[in-house]
């Protein structure tokens, strides 16, 4: 039989070549400089301070009730962590221990009384005590305290959440479709306008050691105001108010983001919070009253003279 006509002449034909692996490909030398480049690189991001920052704990350090939270998460993942560790544990222990070859007979066992007696008892227990810490936590986390020694010298306020003597700052936070406008001082839910108080978008201005409160409503859709080292996130309602509190630690610039999906430049609608001591937020509101004072002098004179021509319109 010709070679061209036999069958193994014709598989060895149409059989593909194999490749080499990319590693094989590479120099000794070449491979060796690569696993090199691959560790400095590994060892930069564990020296970095910041690479594994927050990557399984919250953010906090900026508030008292943010500090609260976190301290709250890290007890919860603490304690599932050795949950986590203890049962991985036993079910590896008992994958290598109990192997058998392939074709033996598994033993039929009708279980263990005591054995299944405590691990339920152990997981009520688990329970119980994240419950006590939760509660014994709970009330540093939504009950505001009083301003610091140093903080904002306030007037006492009625509207809730309140410290113990009734003084805080009040700030109105009201979302939009995309960003978030400030206005502050008792009384900004209404008729703000008209009593002239202080307002800025984007960046909220609040003072060191003050406990701060939020009114938050919203104007069009669900937005979520969330800046995580000053504390949890909070919806924005349309319809409804609801309230955060805040204690800044230490001066500096927080950042945030809306944290409810609410259109498409929602990833636009970001938020900050300067902190600030007290002198300074102080000049800096007497200073925003004037600028609105100012301009509104200049509408007004605007106004007249539109209307004196008759372009004002009706």
């Amino acid at each position: 039989m010709p070679a061209a006509l036999r069958p193994d002449a014709n598989r060895a034909k149409a059989a593909p070549a194999r490749r080499r692996p990319l590693g094989l490909l590479l120099s000794p030398r070449l491979r060796g400089l690569v696993s090199l480049l691959g560790v400095l690189l590994l060892a930069s991001l564990v020296a970095a301070p910041d690479a594994f920052a927050n990557l399984l704990t919250v953010k906090s350090g900026g508030s008292k009730n943010a500090n609260e939270i976190s301290s709250l998460y890290d007890i919860v993942l603490y304690i599932a962590a050795v949950v986590f560790v203890i049962v991985e544990g036993a079910l590896f222990y008992s994958v290598y221990r109990f192997r058998a070859k392939k074709g033996a007979v598994a033993a039929q066992i009708r279980g263990n009384t005591i054995l299944e007696i405590g691990w339920t008892v152990a997981a009520a227990l688990i329970l119980v005590v994240l419950t006590v810490v939760t509660f014994v936590k709970l009330p540093s986390i939504v009950d505001p305290p009083n301003s610091g020694a140093n903080g904002l010298v306030l007037s006492a306020s009625l509207t809730a959440p309140t410290p113990p003597n009734g003084k805080k700052l009040t700030i109105c936070v009201q979302g939009r479709q995309y960003i978030w406008r400030y206005t502050y001082g008792g009384g900004c839910l209404n008729n703000s306008f008209e009593k002239k108080l202080p307002y800025s978008y984007t960046t909220m201005v609040v003072p060191e050691h003050t406990t701060v409160v939020l009114d938050i409503q919203s104007t069009d859709v669900i937005h979520s105001w969330w800046v995580p080292s000053l504390g949890g996130k909070v919806d924005a309602v349309p319809g409804y108010t609801t309230y955060t509190w805040f204690n800044a630690l230490h001066t500096g610039l927080f950042h945030g983001q809306c944290a409810q999906l609410c259109g498409i430049n929602h990833a636009a609608m970001i938020a900050r919070v300067r902190v600030v001591t007290a002198a300074q937020y102080q000049a800096w509101a007497q200073r925003q009253e004037q600028l609105i004072t100012t301009a509104n002098a200049q509408v007004s004179q605007l106004r007249q003279i539109l209307t004196a021509q008759g372009d004002l319109g009706n």
